[in-house]
């Protein structure tokens, strides 16, 4: 792996089946993200976008080609393994803000440490809520956060573990013109603040904040 490299990706494939019939979504990407960088996904729908982060955040595994992060392949690693990276070091900010109605935000937040086996988390929480302005809403709920506060929250429950790399699936997808500009404030404010973020997007505007931007097309990486 190149020195810096946080992630090395070398022809990988994945293919589903579908009854008789396969579908392949990607078709041999290459691709390497430096430690820091800020790397934007573009494309169009169902070019293999989520698919290639849903394997970089070892959610998924390639049906061909390896996969190392921060040196480790991490290819043919048991599910249990996987587990293990996505709590300590993988951050996750979905379109739909992935939080569970029934939980208060601060209860949200925390909800990484119980995967990752528990240990003292409070101020980790309480400065990743901090971060994102949201301390005076920790006791709130879901259903009483405006959408662009839910993924704010979901922005703090990933800050919060401390991850090597945050992965952001149309992270404004759902929001609004003004509430979409705050949220891309936080990111570049991540990402001056040394986070490694990887980011899909079909908003040119939006992948505007990142460092770099690449191209998927129909499974292909056509321009890096």
């Amino acid at each position: 792996m190149p020195p810096g490299s946080l992630i090395e990706a070398r022809g990988l494939v994945k293919t589903y089946l579908r009854g008789e019939r396969s579908l392949t979504v990607l078709r041999g990407v290459d691709l390497e993200v430096s430690g820091g960088d800020f790397v934007a996904v573009m494309g169009p729908s169902g070019s293999g976008k989520t698919t290639l982060l849903h394997i970089l955040g070892c959610l998924d595994r390639p049906s061909a080609g390896h996969y190392r992060l921060a040196g480790r392949d991490v290819t043919e690693l048991s599910d249990r393994a996987l587990s293990r990276i996505r709590a300590r070091d993988i951050g996750f900010v979905f379109q739909t803000f992935n939080l569970i109605p029934s939980l208060t935000l601060q209860e949200n937040v925390a909800l990484p440490f119980a995967y990752a086996g528990g240990g003292a988390f409070r101020e980790r929480v309480r400065q990743a809520m901090a971060q994102v302005g949201l301390s005076e809403r920790r006791d709130h709920r879901p259903a009483a956060l405006s959408g662009g506060e839910m993924q704010r929250a979901a922005i703090a429950r990933a800050l919060a573990i401390g991850p090597r790399l945050i992965l952001a699936d149309e992270p404004t997808g759902n929001l609004d013109t003004d509430t979409t500009r705050d949220i891309l404030d936080l990111f570049a404010y991540m990402h001056a603040g040394g986070a490694t973020i990887i980011m899909v997007t079909h908003d040119r505007d939006v992948a505007a904040v990142a460092r770099r931007r690449v191209l998927l097309t129909d499974g292909l990486l056509v321009r890096a």
